[in-house]
């Protein structure tokens, strides 16, 4: 009897233990961008959008040049003399401290040109952001942020701008709770950021992207396999070529890949 009530209580501690990590896998642990994110910075910010694509998504975006409509404008809302200090939209936590390392119209450039928010590992908040093996990356309050998308060898952080438009949480604010839910965790928080000393320890190149460089260099493997088989056979005594083409990356044979993830747009 009193083994199976030992057994018994196990199984209620593994169930619970269970529950409770189930509940930790919940984006922003089930609470919601805060509202200022709407005016952000003064501009105008479609709520709706913060919501579906920080709390309820894990691959898509906002619209590729969401951060230069009129409406948003959000790089003539920065003041290009100062770093300016990004914080998370539903728990705000620090997640980026930009320009560092390079210059305000380097950011802007770099920004621009690929449509979403773009920062460098420097300018990373480590401590506080996530980076999966795919490339998707979220903050430690499991808000989804974007992902890592490399440029000349060095990681890239495409980032949803809605989900990086928060400000830090003042006292009473029931969010904190999530602060509570990961106090384990070495995060640093608004207050204990110091901008001048920190340093990220985030590594230059990590490793973790999405797997369409290797799908795209497969497909070139395939492509000159297929090229060089079809020369030998063709060069071969008795075999005619009357009318046939071999067409290459042909509109039925090609392969549309998308390195870019964040392209994936929600609309």
């Amino acid at each position: 009897m009193k083994t199976t009530s030992s057994v018994l209580s196990a199984a209620i501690l593994l169930s619970a233990a269970s529950a409770a990590r189930a509940a930790s896998d919940n984006q922003c642990f089930d609470f919601t961008p805060m509202s200022s994110v709407s005016n952000y910075l003064g501009a105008t910010l479609d709520y709706s959008v913060a919501d579906r694509i920080c709390c309820h998504n894990h691959k898509f975006a906002e619209y590729r040049g969401y951060l230069a409509a009129p409406e948003v404008d959000f790089f003539g809302r920065l003041d290009p003399s100062v770093e300016t200090v990004f914080y998370d939209s539903v728990c705000g936590l620090p997640l980026f401290i930009a320009p560092r390392g390079r210059t305000f119209d380097d950011f802007k450039k770099e920004s621009l040109k690929h449509g979403w928010p773009s920062f460098r590992p420097e300018e990373m908040i480590s401590e506080n952001v996530i980076i999966h093996d795919d490339g998707r990356m979220e903050s430690v309050c499991l808000t989804h942020l974007g992902h890592n998308l490399p440029t000349g060898g060095v990681d890239r952080y495409c980032i949803d701008l809605v989900c990086m438009a928060g400000e830090p949480l003042s006292a009473g604010d029931e969010r904190n709770q999530i602060l509570q839910y990961i106090q384990q965790e070495q995060i640093i928080n608004a207050t204990e950021l110091n901008t001048t000393s920190y340093t990220s320890s985030a590594e230059q190149y990590s490793g973790k992207t999405s797997n369409a460089t290797a799908i795209i260099i497969s497909v070139a493997v395939v492509g000159l396999f297929l090229v060089v088989v079809a020369f030998v056979c063709c060069e071969k005594p008795g075999w005619k070529r009357k009318g046939d083409e071999i067409q290459v990356g042909s509109s039925e044979t090609s392969t549309s890949i998308h390195e870019d993830d964040e392209e994936n747009e929600i609309y």
